[in-house]
């Protein structure tokens, strides 16, 4: 999969710009500020529809600017023109000129792996966060998945709302809260099965490409879930024991929207365990496995956006992984100091420039 340019229209601090990109390896350099991870995330964003950055929509816009679009052409085994476009009348996506009525049928069809420096907090940070990012993954593999997480969110809300009322109400009939119950149950089941299979295939790769880096064993990704091993009527019985504590508190306590994942190394949880050197280790492997993932069993191979992280990460580590990643992948990487990178990896490398709002395209020399 490789994108072979790029057309950006008032997004971030670009009001115009066309890029024309290497079929192997982009190399951005700037200064902090200067706009060369805005390049990246349009990428990004013309594959997922969202941005990397938390950032609300409306920000992607140029300031004073009302609308904004992306546009590029993208190459998997046949060449498509993919767009998104954003105004104050929402977010419209489109394939080849033809607008697609649902993002979830748009989502997956541009594969995308990031790596960026607030990657390297996933670990420490809260399981939002890192079922934020597993949501995504999936998403760009599983067409369903997306579609699915928007169902039980939309029953899980109405679900919740009802509880509301059954404290407000005590004479509440609960009929319609075990409707909505046994409907987010079984989304809920299917959500639970796609996050262990993906799971499990990340598993398959994970400590094998920890091993050839630190030459360590037992890295492992654990799938936390009260839906585990569980049968429907095992999980409604689970609900009604929480009936009472759920009308209290007028949220549902038990559910997938409470799933983590649990990095573990030699069966010690890292987030409690490891040293930030260990983290940051155990979410490159991830990537690097997810890549692994997308090449040997999806037959895809995904365009590789490195954000920046040479200032995160051991510089010599970077450069011996960019060395050993597959020859095919299309890689973009940000970075103030073209020193940072091993002059083996910058050849045959294209070269982009940025400083005042301007791009200048080079080939390294």
């Amino acid at each position: 999969m490789k994108i072979s340019n790029l057309k950006l229209y008032n997004f971030r601090n670009y009001e115009n710009l066309t890029l024309e990109f290497s079929k192997k390896q982009n190399i951005i350099i700037g200064e902090n500020g200067s706009g060369k991870t805005n390049i990246v995330e349009a990428i990004y964003v013309l594959a997922i529809t969202k941005s990397f950055r938390g950032s609300l929509d409306k920000i992607l816009i140029k300031n004073g600017k009302k609308e904004m679009s992306i546009e590029g052409s993208v190459k998997d085994r046949i060449k498509h023109k993919y767009k998104v476009d954003l105004s104050d009348n929402g977010k419209i996506v489109k394939i080849d000129n033809n607008k697609i009525a649902k993002l979830s049928n748009y989502i997956s069809k541009i594969n995308v792996v990031l790596f960026t420096p607030e990657h390297t907090n996933v670990i420490k940070d809260s399981p939002m966060s890192r079922r934020n990012m597993i949501n995504i993954e999936i998403s760009q593999m599983e067409n369903g998945y997306l579609h699915l997480l928007n169902e039980y969110n939309k029953t899980l809300k109405q679900r919740n709302a009802f509880l509301k009322l059954m404290y407000v109400n005590k004479l509440a009939s609960p009929d319609y809260l075990w409707i909505l119950t046994e409907k987010l149950i079984e989304i809920g089941m299917k959500i639970a099965n796609y996050r262990q299979k993906f799971i499990d295939d990340i598993n398959k790769y994970y400590d094998k490409i920890n091993v050839d880096i630190t030459r360590k064993k037992g890295l492992k990704v654990l799938y936390v879930s009260s839906y585990k091993n569980k049968t429907k009527e095992e999980l409604m019985a689970k609900y009604k024991s929480y009936l009472d504590k759920d009308i209290v508190i007028g949220k549902t306590n038990i559910g997938i929207h409470h799933d983590d994942f649990i990095f573990s190394l030699k069966g010690n949880n890292l987030k409690d365990y490891g040293s930030e050197g260990e983290q940051k280790n155990a979410i490159v492997c991830f990537k690097l496995a997810e890549i692994e993932l997308f090449i040997k069993d999806r037959g895809i191979y995904p365009i590789l956006i490195l954000d920046d992280l040479f200032s995160e990460l051991d510089g010599k580590k970077i450069n011996n992984i960019l060395k050993k990643l597959n020859k095919n992948l299309q890689i973009f990487i940000t970075t103030t100091d073209l020193k940072n990178i091993n002059t083996k990896i910058l050849n045959n490398c294209t070269v982009f420039s940025v400083k005042n709002e301007k791009v200048v395209k080079r080939e390294y020399e």
